[in-house]
């Protein structure tokens, strides 16, 4: 207990349980620490058909978007810059029987978005947002034309949101991307 100069020794802590006290903090923390995961884009499929024969679409109901390997964008064979894709969108998809060229009407206009395997990402999402952006301007200034208030300020599944819905359904369809 004493050593031989008359000091007390100190005594040391007990080492062999720290390791299985770590051992149980590292368990603790990863039980309960949550772990976000990226959501991704968020659309909804459409269910796997049962071989059934798709409804034959008129060509002018229908717009090609094609995104090619280098990041080119073509709007019905075309050459169009990304920004231009909104204000196309939105007046193929609102055109209403007036041009010939155009759709009919919104409820029958069809969106067709096409990439190469090589397609840049961010090009492809950018024209993703730009068609988006078409379809949520529409609703918009519906909304602000029938009911004084924008989209985003109805309640959701309100009977008001149902109807702007369907006066302008997002009808987009993301063709499978060419081999390259």
């Amino acid at each position: 207990m004493f050593n031989k100069e008359g000091k007390k020794e100190v005594p040391e802590i007990e080492g062999s349980s720290l390791a299985d006290i770590a051992f149980l903090l590292l368990i603790f923390f990863l039980v309960v620490t949550t772990i976000d995961v990226d959501a991704g884009i968020g659309m909804v499929l459409p269910p796997i058909p049962d071989d059934v024969e798709p409804p034959p679409v008129r060509e002018r109901n229908l717009m090609n978007i094609l995104v090619n390997a280098q990041g080119m964008v073509l709007i019905n064979e075309e050459p169009s810059a990304i920004p231009e894709v909104r204000q196309r969108v939105r007046e193929f998809v609102d055109n209403n029987g007036v041009d010939p060229n155009l759709s009919e009407s919104p409820e029958d206009a069809i969106v067709s978005i096409k990439t190469d395997r090589r397609t840049p990402y961010s090009v492809y999402i950018d024209m993703l947002d730009e068609v988006m952006g078409a379809y949520n301007e529409l609703r918009d200034q519906a909304s602000q034309d029938r009911f004084g208030v924008p989209y985003s300020a109805l309640e959701d599944d309100s009977v008001e949101q149902d109807e702007i819905r369907d006066a302008y359904p997002k009808q987009i369809s993301i063709a499978e991307p060419d081999e390259g």
